[in-house]
């Protein structure tokens, strides 16, 4: 089993601004600075190399994830496709950027199987984080149906769906983290397999491929968070998929 954490780079980023002129007085002034956006592209089919372009322009990666792409805030198109592919062989779609937010755009199958690939967007939670935190966000983007999330033997979040996400801040170091149909507590779908984050990140993680044909794998990457003073961490937070049900979650220690 693979998993695979390319480092996210880049830093802030800053747009200039135009502008405007006064009907009244022909007074030139200038408008707000409009602050982009970040979007990291995933590829997660596996044994698929794909070539990505946003706004038509290509887009370099590393291994299943691209370099993050600054975009002014609206409306921008994503396309997938073999190498050396016409634009009308490959997947294509639309997407918004908000002004300032970070995002993931991935590329995964369906819960059906043989179903054609499916673009899914997840936001990064960049929140500032307390010290001695990590922040993982856990998306569903594989061909298995609802599934529950155990971590360190514990079930935290349950019946996830393909295209769904959960987040959780627990102390930074390493945890089991497992992947099983819903209402189960033995033979995982995914893991157990140990995530190592560390404190002061935000750790994003995909679930991908089919266990019946053993492609079953994680694709990952990290990116920096500041810090907002807190203390340790004693609950989950939830993403688009459901907490198990009044779990009071004490902080993580090795599984």
């Amino acid at each position: 089993m693979r998993f695979w954490i390319p480092a996210l780079v880049g830093g802030a980023f800053t747009l200039a601004a135009g502008a405007v002129a006064s009907g009244a007085t022909g007074a030139v002034e200038s408008a707000a600075p409009a602050t982009p956006g970040t979007v990291t592209v995933v590829t997660a089919v596996p044994d698929s190399s794909l070539e990505v372009r946003i706004d038509g322009e290509a887009v370099a990666a590393t291994g299943a994830v691209t370099d993050p792409v600054e975009l002014a805030p609206g409306s921008h198109e994503v396309w997938f496709g073999a190498d050396g592919a016409a634009p009308d062989e490959g997947v294509t779609s639309a997407f918004r950027v908000r002004s300032g937010a970070t995002l993931d755009l991935v590329i995964h199958r369906p819960a059906t199987v043989d179903g054609d690939p499916v673009v899914s967007s997840f936001p990064m939670p960049t929140k500032p984080i307390g010290p001695g935190k990590a922040r993982v966000l856990l998306a569903h983007t594989a061909t298995v149906p609802p599934a529950d999330v155990r971590v360190n033997g514990e079930t935290v979040f349950t019946n996830i769906a393909n295209g769904e996400f959960a987040t959780a801040d627990l102390p930074g170091g390493s945890h089991r983290v497992a992947l099983l149909p819903t209402g189960r507590t033995s033979d995982p779908i995914l893991g157990p397999l140990d995530l190592a984050v560390e404190a002061g990140t935000v750790t994003m993680v995909y679930a991908v491929g089919n266990p019946r044909d053993g492609s079953m794998d994680v694709v990952a990457h990290t990116a920096s968070l500041s810090a907002d003073g807190t203390v340790a961490p004693d609950t989950i937070r939830t993403g688009s998929a459901g907490l198990a049900a009044e779990r009071v979650v004490v902080p993580f220690g090795p599984g």
